[in-house]
């Protein structure tokens, strides 16, 4: 497999994972959830370094997880309180953690030599140098892992769709026919978490956060149906790896600075372009209403 290949297999894969639950994100507004858990990463990999004194992958991925998941949990458990609303939630949890992770790194850690830049903004097109051996073929590690994550996300969001569906549109009703809103939400933000920490180390916290909100974004401009919502942005998530990874070629740039640039001209052109819910469509609906109302008083008077 070409390293080109690879790379926007990568890509399309982290869109994939992160397009399943992206629109769930968007629908409940809690679309900074992603940029939260990136930020919240940092005190597990201090801790497996001064409890391993390792920065191994697989560690410092476990313990990236399981401050992101202490992070979700720690945001919905306020939410839920109803004493602090979404934004506010999210504003005081990962703040605070970054904040540990940053002293764990400045008093504890300082000889560790982080590599943080690795981990917040990571490089896409090292993916190809890691590989892993099954038998007499070779694959990129990136691709196993991000493949067991799409796997882990369309079963998750297969097999709980009522739920997610009806938790998402009407949580007041889903209580009511026994559906706990706050399990759900909770097993969402947890699968949020680990789609993130799992592709940090492949493409960075920066295109993971792209991938989870624009293109859902996107897809909100242009469809009423979740399930139309959801195809729009997996087609514009692999739009923005194939096209990302071929402009980058072409210009000699950010393979990942690309695709998230591909990703946010889709959302202008959504923006501007959208049929129902676009700037221009709502010009056009001003003026014709505009003339309504003028050859409405022409016809009274």
């Amino acid at each position: 497999m070409s390293d080109d290949v690879t790379i926007i297999l990568t890509a399309g894969l982290v869109a994939t994972a992160a397009g399943l639950l992206g629109p769930f994100l968007v629908l409940r507004r809690v679309a900074l959830m992603s940029d939260a858990v990136s930020h919240a990463v940092l005190p597990g990999i201090v801790a497996v370094y001064l409890l391993l004194g390792t920065r191994a992958p697989l560690p410092v991925i476990v313990g990236a997880g399981v401050f992101a998941v202490l992070c979700v949990l720690a945001i919905d458990a306020l939410r839920s309180t109803r004493l602090v609303a979404s934004d506010a939630a999210i504003a005081l949890v990962f703040p605070a953690l970054f904040a540990i992770g940053v002293l764990g790194v400045t008093k504890f850690a300082s000889g560790a030599h982080l590599d943080l830049d690795a981990t917040i903004y990571g490089e896409i097109a090292f993916a190809p140098f890691e590989t892993l051996t099954f038998g007499d073929v070779e694959i990129a590690r990136s691709i196993v892992l991000i493949g067991a994550v799409v796997l882990a996300n369309a079963i998750l969001v297969g097999l709980l769709w009522k739920e997610l569906k009806a938790t998402t549109f009407d949580p007041e009703f889903s209580r009511t026919i026994g559906i706990s809103p706050t399990l759900l939400s909770r097993l969402l933000l947890i699968a949020v978490a680990v789609t993130a920490v799992t592709a940090f180390e492949s493409v960075g916290a920066i295109l993971v956060v792209t991938l989870l909100i624009v293109p859902a974004a996107t897809a909100y401009l242009l469809t009423d149906r979740l399930w139309a919502m959801i195809g729009v942005t997996l087609a514009i998530g692999w739009l923005s790896a194939i096209a990302g990874h071929t402009t980058a070629l072409q210009v000699d740039a950010s393979i990942a600075g690309s695709m998230g640039l591909v990703a946010a001209c889709c959302f202008a052109l959504a923006l501007f372009l959208s049929p129902k819910y676009g700037l221009l469509a709502r010009c056009l609906t001003r003026r014709r209403r505009r003339r309504e109302i003028r050859a409405a008083l022409a016809a009274a008077g």
